[in-house]
């Protein structure tokens, strides 16, 4: 049984010595000399001029959160519509009701007003 979880234990022991490489490795190589334009926010070579903290509106995630479910379903939805005659009854029972609890919250999101984009 121990032999089973092996490889589980080789990707945790991997894993945790790829983050600590690479948090020591950035602790070393920082610059020891820092000045104002080193330090300086950098985004697409343009000035900064206003605080990097500025509120926005939330649509703007909720819209990319509907995106995502609506994306999922999609690759939800291609591998069942290949296999569609092998599955039989039950599995199109299943995407039924897979496809209208999704249709029933974009509807609520389209009546919130969730996917007005201005």
């Amino acid at each position: 049984m121990p032999a089973d979880y092996s490889a589980v234990l080789v990707f945790i022991i991997a894993g945790t010595g790829i983050v600590v490489f690479t948090f020591l490795l950035s602790w070393f190589v920082q610059p020891r000399n820092p000045y104002k334009v080193k330090t300086e926010t950098y985004e697409c070579g343009e000035p900064i001029f206003e605080q990097s903290w500025t509120q926005f509106n939330n649509r703007f995630y909720i819209f990319g959160l509907i995106f995502v479910i609506f994306d999922v379903e999609a690759v939800f939805l291609f591998p069942w519509a290949v296999a569609f005659k092998s599955l039989g009854l039950f599995a199109l029972v299943e995407m039924v009701i897979f496809i209208t609890i999704l249709l029933v919250g974009l509807v609520y999101a389209w009546k919130k007003g969730a996917l007005k984009w201005v």
